[in-house]
């Protein structure tokens, strides 16, 4: 089974936040600003759930690598 890697799985990038001159000011419904925060928040979601995919890969690394059997010593 192959192993996955981080380009499998990349982090999820912020959005660009608007700079003020983004915005029109005439009140448009939806205002860039509040497109933003709509990214930000699914941003933040999915940045969540990517650090608990990687938590529990790193927990599965440990215990795989804990679970190997060990070789048997022998002396020289």
């Amino acid at each position: 089974m192959p192993r996955a890697t981080p380009k499998d799985d990349p982090q999820p990038v912020p959005p660009a936040q608007p700079d003020l001159d983004d915005c029109c000011h005439s009140g448009c419904n939806p205002c860039v600003f509040d497109l933003y925060d709509e990214a930000l928040e699914r941003y933040q979601s999915a940045l969540a759930e990517w650090q608990a995919r990687q938590a529990a890969l790193k927990v599965q690394k440990v215990r795989t690598v804990h679970a190997r059997p060990s070789k048997p010593r022998t002396r020289r």
